[in-house]
């Protein structure tokens, strides 16, 4: 049985659009005749960046849960009845053989309807810690393919499945690109190179721990390629052209990771899943720093299933401006420390997850069509 309709449905941030793209271009590769349609969030980031993937995607006016006193909330309960309304339209009239949820706001509505309507549905589950709308979908999911191991503490265990995250593998393919890297970004080959990504977003903590030490960085004689996000790219770009620091590339999205890990000989992130899953497959030396404001805390629960492995250091957020630097200068003087930490985060790295998510899609619609 081949794989002929599939829905793929979720976002919010890259850390959820990345893996649904990575998870489409496998099953595009191995079914190229195969309709694969997005369900995305109305207003989110996917309903930019899965067309310039090269897929469909449909918007369900579904919003999330504002913490602090909005009156967008007293209109969730609408959007919710809306989303889940449309989300049974765009269903029955796609009848997909499969739908996949991968988080986010569009997941909870797709996935339930798909469950009622009779369609399986399988949830690939990024992070060390789930979210409450995955532990619910759970319940009626043929297949949860998770990240990290003891995930039964929160899923059946006859429904687990261990593959890793999916990555785009043009993102995570750096076999001698390395001077290609370094021509891309105009490098200076004979400086050290510092990647510091803080998520398709930006992050708040480390553009302001780079902001603060970008002197020390460039008197220590390091270059710096800089995603900060699209929130604060302006603000950034005058600071870094007042100061005339030409040893600091920033750039508010980079399309090409394949190269900006290449070049990097030392890697600041955060530790969102997918960020986290890329670092263990390119293997480069890394310190993360995870973001507090998530649910559960789970960037600091991936962080550490590395840093007590020692194949990572951890900067606590609240202590970044502080140390940041500091630490990054002494990794990057040190390369036995590098190769350390190079060989240990290797031996996490999972490049087939992909492969066996769609190997399992493939045999759910098999089974279903029995």
């Amino acid at each position: 049985m081949k794989l002929e309709r599939v829905i793929i449905s979720g976002g919010g941030t890259g850390g959820h659009i990345f893996p649904a793209i990575a998870i489409a271009d496998e099953i595009k590769k191995r079914f190229p005749m195969c309709h694969v349609l997005f369900v995305g969030a109305e207003g989110k980031m996917e309903m930019e960046r899965v067309p310039k993937a090269g897929y469909k995607i449909k918007g369900l006016p579904i919003q999330g849960f504002q913490r602090k006193f909005s009156l967008a909330n007293f209109k969730l309960p609408f959007k919710i009845i809306q989303s889940l309304l449309k989300a049974r339209r765009i269903i029955k009239d796609f009848r997909p053989q499969l739908v996949i949820g991968v988080g986010g706001y569009a997941s909870g509505p797709t996935l339930k309807m798909a469950n009622l309507l009779g369609v399986p549905t399988l949830i690939q589950e990024q992070n060390s810690f789930p979210g409450k709308t995955n532990k619910l979908l759970a319940k009626k999911a043929v297949a949860i393919c998770t990240a990290y191991p003891n995930m039964d503490r929160f899923f059946p265990t006859e429904k687990i499945h261990l593959t890793g995250n999916p990555v785009r593998i043009d993102m995570v393919e750096v076999t001698n690109k390395k001077e290609l890297g370094i021509e891309f970004f105009k490098l200076d080959k004979n400086k050290p190179t510092l990647l510091v990504i803080g998520g398709s977003l930006g992050a708040k903590t480390l553009n302001k721990s780079i902001k603060h030490g970008l002197e020390k960085l460039d008197q220590a004689g390091v270059q710096v390629i800089w995603q900060c996000g699209r929130l604060y790219h302006a603000d950034l770009s005058i600071s870094v052209n007042r100061r005339n620091l030409p040893s600091i590339h920033l750039y508010q999205f980079i399309e090409r990771m394949d190269l900006a890990y290449a070049a990097a000989d030392v890697v600041i992130s955060r530790a969102g899943a997918i960020s986290v899953s890329e670092l263990c497959i390119v293997a480069k030396p890394t310190i993360l720093v995870p973001s507090p404001n998530v649910a559960e805390d789970h960037q600091t629960k991936n962080a550490m299933a590395l840093v007590d492995a020692r194949a990572a250091i951890l900067v606590r957020d609240g202590e970044a401006r502080n140390t940041l630097i500091q630490t990054t200068i002494e990794l990057i003087s040190s390369t036995t420390e590098q190769e350390k930490l190079s060989a240990e985060i290797k031996k996490f790295g999972k490049a087939n997850a992909t492969h066996e998510i769609v190997d399992l899609c493939e045999s759910i619609a098999i089974k279903k069509w029995k």
